[in-house]
């Protein structure tokens, strides 16, 4: 009789355990991903749209960053969630930056949501010199595309890079709500923002390039683009400082002596 009841308790231990299982994947999957399939175009992927925010009024997270969990040579920059923070992923490590009261903090765990991201990832990058006279922000992203064109990458699909070196001035921007809940304009969009200017501090810079992406993981607004000046935004970069906590958007930059552009080595 004994052994009877302990073959029954070991099948239901099993079935619970199996059960148990089932649930817990179908809460992670849920967890992971909020916004849909991710989007797969060239080298990148991407989920989430920014037009997505200015359609609903609402900055809600479509992917948790565990989705990363593992990946390795993964890069990716993205806005927080709720408008709380920006995401950037080095080497598969992750630098979330939040404002708090007068200051900003630097999580390096995957407990965070995207209201939207774009990644690659990225075995092996060819380092490629920056000549002197690329400096501005516009003459950044026109150096990305003839130097991705020039290693004969398709131009047309958004491709992932990275500078590193000393610019001479950045200035960036962490995402901070300051909507007071009121549903999410352009302009609202724009307020909701702590500024900040580095000067003369080496960095990591990881971006993607596309001229197909507007409203979804490439800003038609940017503050380095003068209206009027015939140029657009192409450009979604964040930095990473070597020498302090420094991380978030870029909104204008001047490049320094000496720096580099890296892309992807196929």
């Amino acid at each position: 009789m004994k052994s009877g009841v302990t073959r029954i308790m070991r099948r239901i231990d099993s079935k619970t355990v199996f059960v148990a299982s089932i649930m817990f994947a179908i809460v992670l999957m849920v967890n992971v991903s909020t916004g849909g399939e991710p989007t797969k175009d060239g080298l990148v992927e991407y989920i989430g749209a920014q037009k997505n925010m200015f359609e609903t009024g609402k900055a809600e997270g479509v992917l948790n960053l565990k989705f990363f969990q593992g990946k390795e040579n993964m890069y990716a920059v993205g806005p927080a969630a709720l408008l709380n923070g920006e995401i950037t992923i080095l080497n598969s490590k992750p630098y979330v930056a939040k404002v708090r009261e007068n200051d900003y903090h630097v999580d390096n765990t995957l407990n965070h949501d995207a209201l939207f991201i774009v990644w690659a990832q990225v075995p092996r990058w060819k380092d490629i010199p920056v000549p002197e006279s690329v400096n501005t922000y516009v003459q950044l992203q026109n150096f990305v595309k003839d130097q991705a064109a020039a290693l004969g990458m398709d131009t047309s699909k958004p491709i992932p890079f990275q500078f590193s070196g000393t610019p001479v001035e950045i200035v960036w921007h962490i995402n901070c709500d300051k909507t007071d809940n009121k549903p999410i304009t352009r302009e609202l969009f724009a307020k909701s923002k702590a500024i900040y200017t580095m000067k003369n501090e080496p960095v990591d810079i990881i971006g993607f390039y596309s001229e197909r992406h507007y409203g979804i993981f490439i800003s038609q607004y940017a503050p380095a683009i003068k209206p009027g000046s015939g140029d657009k935004n192409a450009v979604h970069m964040h930095l990473i400082s070597r020498t302090t906590k420094a991380t978030g958007h870029i909104d204008d930059i001047t490049l320094g002596k000496g720096m580099t552009l890296r892309l992807p080595d196929r």
